[in-house]
């Protein structure tokens, strides 16, 4: 055979096989795809939710520890940024009822959040805490336990009825058959704790977390636990969220040991 044939016959052939040839380069080692074989394209878990700017409704009483578990979410979810919004939970309530734009709400009580169940999804318990009287600085009245408060002599606030930690006080001094008739009532814990420390009351019921960062501005008289109440603090998203996977993430983040652990550090108690 001429030369030339045989050259056209070899690249002929070469060329078939060539092509009879699956591309090595789109499969792994094993056989399967780069997509398959790849660890982006593996799925340990669902994926993470993508960024966004979540409104939260949070009791009043979260306010110093929300601000220290949200900047520890968002270092641990870059491009995320969480704003709260701080109230009594029966202003909260109104805001969810009345459409304000938020993603998620955390309140003091179950009581309130049992109340929006056509608003909110399921909601979780992340937190309790327990009430203290706080007295004024140096407890000039000597006050060491709640009947004590009944003593007209001692201006006591309370927070108001409809406001969880108002409900609570009502409920302990009921359940001691203590009459007090406060000065005030106010709109939220907050509100109570600073009108004893600068001294307009010299007393009043709060809770345990809220006293504790007073220092040495108000003087903190634990109640017995079988005299007390236990306030549930449960997080849940809001159906009108328009940031629905990320709102869930951030809620569910709130039953992580990182953020009980920040909880915890401000003396909230274990759910």
């Amino acid at each position: 055979m001429p030369p030339t044939q045989t050259r056209r016959r070899a690249a002929a052939a070469a060329l078939t096989a060539a092509l009879l040839v699956p591309p090595l380069a789109a499969c792994g080692a094993d056989g399967k795809s780069d997509a398959a074989a790849s660890p982006s394209a593996s799925s340990s878990g669902s994926a993470a939710p993508k960024a966004a700017n979540l409104t939260v409704l949070a009791a009043s009483s979260l306010t110093d520890v929300f601000k220290t578990a949200g900047a520890a979410y968002e270092k641990a979810h870059p491009g995320t940024k969480v704003t709260f919004s701080f109230a009594g939970s029966q202003e909260l309530a109104a805001q969810v009822k009345q459409g304000a734009p938020a993603d998620a709400l955390v309140t003091a009580d179950t009581k309130t959040m049992d109340g929006l169940g056509a608003e909110t999804n399921d909601a979780t318990v992340v937190a309790k805490n327990r009430l203290v009287i706080a007295a004024g600085k140096d407890n000039p009245f000597k006050i060491h336990e709640l009947k004590d408060l009944a003593d007209s002599k001692i201006k006591v606030v309370l927070a108001a009825p409809e406001v969880p930690v108002g409900r609570y006080s009502k409920q302990i001094l009921d359940a001691q058959k203590i009459e007090v008739k406060p000065v005030s009532q106010e709109a939220n814990v907050r509100a109570v704790l600073s009108k004893v420390e600068l001294g307009e009351a010299d007393a009043g019921l709060v809770y345990k977390t809220d006293s504790a960062k007073s220092g040495d501005k108000v003087v903190t008289v634990d109640i017995p636990d079988d005299q007390n109440a236990v306030a549930s603090y449960p997080a849940a998203t809001l159906k009108q969220s328009k940031n629905s996977e990320a709102a869930a993430a951030f809620v569910a983040w709130l039953s992580t040991p990182e953020a009980q652990k920040i909880l915890q550090d401000a003396g909230f108690q274990k759910p």
